[in-house]
């Protein structure tokens, strides 16, 4: 009897473990399905981004794979791109900057958007705007990081190729904005026109903010700092 117990005492751990793994491995499929579905949703925005939220097609390990891929193309394409069609200092780049500058607004409009639209019945939860706007970024990556590698095989002559892509990859990418954040709260399109414009006024008032409140904190450490200095010289 006590050699049964001892031999069926393993059992739930090692079940345990394959719960785990089991767990892991339906994780690592939903998020590859959830990069797949990108191609779907910036193809097929309408459908796409209303599954994405409200069937839960999306993940938000995709959204900041998405996020993540933007920055990095936004840095390469600084650093890559022939000299032809971008003129960039490489030596003085600052990729950290050059991310926060991108990364910081980004993050500002989806908290922008978020507390406009919640005061005007809007559905969409700071998840659910943020995931949208992760996946209104895939055509940029599709397009513009390629798009580096093409840069140094043309001539100045061809540019006018070159530019055309570039831009309408940022078309492409506004374009599923409007429509990801329309279905996301669930507006019509004259609506989300207004919260829109309202969201880009409500950043620029929180970008305010926040640089006012970083001056005055500088200041009052400046003045802080001095007045240790002036202390520690009359002692002295």
């Amino acid at each position: 009897m006590s050699l049964a117990k001892s031999a069926n005492k393993p059992l739930p751990a090692a079940e345990g473990k394959a719960a785990r793994a089991e767990a892991r491995r339906a994780g690592g499929r939903r998020y590859l399905a959830s990069l797949r579905y990108s191609l779907y949703v910036i193809t097929h925005p309408f459908d796409g981004f209303w599954d994405l939220i409200h069937e839960k097609r999306g993940t938000l390990a995709a959204a900041h794979t998405f996020l993540i891929l933007f920055l990095l193309t936004r840095v390469l394409k600084l650093m890559l791109t022939s000299f032809q069609f971008i003129t960039a200092p490489v030596q003085y780049i600052n990729v950290f900057q050059q991310m926060g500058s991108l990364l910081l607004p980004f993050l500002i409009l989806c908290v922008a958007n978020w507390a406009m639209t919640t005061l005007f019945d809007g559905k969409g939860r700071f998840r659910d705007i943020y995931m949208a706007m992760c996946y209104a970024l895939v055509p940029y990556i599709l397009i513009q990081l390629p798009m580096i590698l093409v840069s140094n095989m043309l001539t100045y002559e061809e540019g006018s190729f070159y530019q055309v892509l570039l831009s309408f990859s940022v078309i492409w990418c506004a374009f599923l904005v409007f429509v990801g954040l329309m279905q996301v709260h669930d507006y019509g399109p004259g609506k989300t026109v207004i919260f829109l414009i309202v969201t880009v006024v409500g950043a620029s008032i929180i970008i305010f903010l926040l640089l006012t409140f970083f001056s005055l904190l500088s200041d009052a450490a400046s003045y802080f700092i001095s007045m240790y200095r002036e202390i520690f010289f009359r002692l002295n």
